[in-house]
């Protein structure tokens, strides 16, 4: 029998809690036996294992991204779209750690394509629609530009910015001037 107040979705969100508090590798079916104060046992009503809950922090955080840069992006275009959907990714990073790191766990074909990993993929598009690009260009735009935020991201949560000057938002803002820049020379004549 379920035990009362216990759900997939209240647990996937207690698990995305923890991974922003103590990070994504720290959550287990253990930790979030702990948090609820209950056996371990009780929550295989709601999820199937660690990996399916993990499963479920990763879904959950690419939905809420993608709704944010779907907020963001409305009504933009050119180079505010790309810093719209630039702050969006680094914004969320910064505000829930352990999510965006979830967000990057390897998905089996068909969840990834039943994922909001697909609306962030057409957003992309979208915006780089904007710089006018001719495949096989437009998808390497797309690449470039998910490799560069990712990797600023990631440098700047594991402290890579922290004792050097400029500023790390400057170099952000930089950064996503540059590639501005790089879009429109790249742009179909």
């Amino acid at each position: 029998m379920p035990r009362r107040g216990l759900t997939a979705e209240r647990l996937i969100r207690a698990g995305a809690e923890l991974a922003d508090e103590a990070g994504f590798e720290q959550v287990t079916l253990t930790a979030l036996a702990r948090r609820f104060d209950v056996k371990v046992a009780s929550l295989y009503s709601h999820v199937q294992n660690s990996q399916s809950l993990r499963t479920g922090i990763a879904l959950l955080a690419l939905e809420e991204m993608a709704d944010r840069a779907a907020d963001a992006l409305a009504g933009r275009a050119g180079r505010d779209a790309l810093t719209a959907f630039a702050d969006v990714y680094r914004t969320y990073a910064r505000e829930h750690p352990g999510r965006y790191t979830a967000a990057r766990l390897p998905l089996d074909p068909e969840t990834a394509a039943a994922s909001a990993g697909v609306r962030h993929a057409q957003m992309m598009r979208a915006l780089l629609r904007g710089y006018d690009l001719a495949e096989p260009d437009e998808t390497h735009a797309v690449r470039l530009l998910g490799g560069v935020f990712h990797g600023y991201v990631s440098l700047e949560l594991a402290g890579g910015f922290d004792h050097s000057a400029p500023d790390p938002q400057e170099s952000w803002r930089w950064i996503v001037d540059r590639l501005d820049a790089l879009l429109r020379r790249t742009s179909t004549p």
